[in-house]
């Protein structure tokens, strides 16, 4: 379940006007214009609209992988639109899940090595607990009996799964999911996308990137995005 992180009634996510423009041979680029929207605890949001859109980027500083050029951005009520690379990375490290779509298990890891990743880089986790959160992490994503297989042993439905216990292993504030679907074929992305439904009926605050109308529609939410702004 996702975090509780301070009172209940403020947004885990809230925008208030934010830019982001790319200069690049002295032309800019608007990938993102003036977006405002919240994220509430316990949500299931899905950001949707044509490639080239914006929502990639969107995504991007919503993972404090970027920053924006202007605007706000506050997470769990603090404000992050300004701060630096490494309070960036210490912050997504402690408040936000990954999951790709291609994965990004690593190839000469396990499965439970892999999922164990974030929390190498906490302290005050020790080895005996550390094993524990993975198996239950494995577990909920019906995992657990594969901790030691290797990434290339798995099918893309399996692997992602496997991703997924990794965005779950260090109790997130959010998990985004940058198209999560879009590697696996139909039955495969129909049950990750079943795998985020349960997620999100025990509690966990989900932000996924889609160009999948189908699969947007499972969120409670659905933000459509067109030449950097939003129009839904």
């Amino acid at each position: 379940m996702a975090q509780e992180t301070g009172s209940n009634s403020r947004p885990v996510i809230a925008l208030r006007d934010l830019s982001k423009v790319f200069d690049a041979d002295e032309v800019e680029t608007h990938a993102v214009s003036g977006v405002s929207f919240e994220i509430n605890r316990g949500e299931f949001v899905a950001i949707t609209g044509p490639s080239g859109c914006g929502k990639s980027t969107m995504l991007s500083i919503l993972g404090l992988i970027d920053a924006p050029t202007s605007g706000r951005y506050d997470l769990d009520g603090e404000d992050v639109s300004s701060i630096g690379r490494v309070q960036r990375a210490s912050i997504r490290n402690q408040r936000i899940g990954f999951i790709f779509q291609a994965f990004n298990l690593i190839a000469d890891l396990t499965v439970e090595e892999n999922v164990a990743l974030p929390l190498t880089y906490r302290s005050g986790i020790d080895k005996p607990e550390r094993r524990r959160r993975v198996a239950e992490a494995l577990e909920r994503v019906g995992m657990g009996h594969r901790p030691k297989h290797y990434p290339g042993q798995l099918s893309g439905g399996q692997q992602q799964r496997v991703a997924v216990a990794r965005a779950l292993i260090g109790s997130p504030s959010i998990l985004l999911a940058d198209e999560p679907t879009g590697n696996l074929d139909s039955q495969n992305g129909e049950s990750v996308m079943q795998l985020l439904d349960a997620l999100h009926r025990d509690g966990a605050t989900i932000c996924m990137v889609s160009h999948d109308a189908a699969f947007a529609q499972r969120a409670q939410k659905v933000i459509r995005m067109l030449d950097g702004k939003v129009v839904a």
